[in-house]
């Protein structure tokens, strides 16, 4: 199944709590820090809300 390697990039400070929710949801800690899902309609919709914030890089199977 392919994956999704997601890069926190930039900080959720200004923006709206769920944004900053989206976030914590995601896996992210810190800033900086990539974590990686599976390719799923779920993890996709989490990604759209946080776009601005965040860096997506698209993977094969592991």
């Amino acid at each position: 199944m392919a994956e999704l390697r997601i890069t926190w990039c930039k900080s959720a400070i200004g923006y709206k709590q769920d944004q900053k929710d989206t976030i914590r949801k995601l896996g992210f800690r810190r800033l900086n820090q990539t974590v990686v899902h599976p390719d799923s309609p779920d993890v996709r919709g989490m990604v759209a809300k946080v776009q601005h914030l965040v860096v997506v890089e698209e993977g094969g199977a592991a």
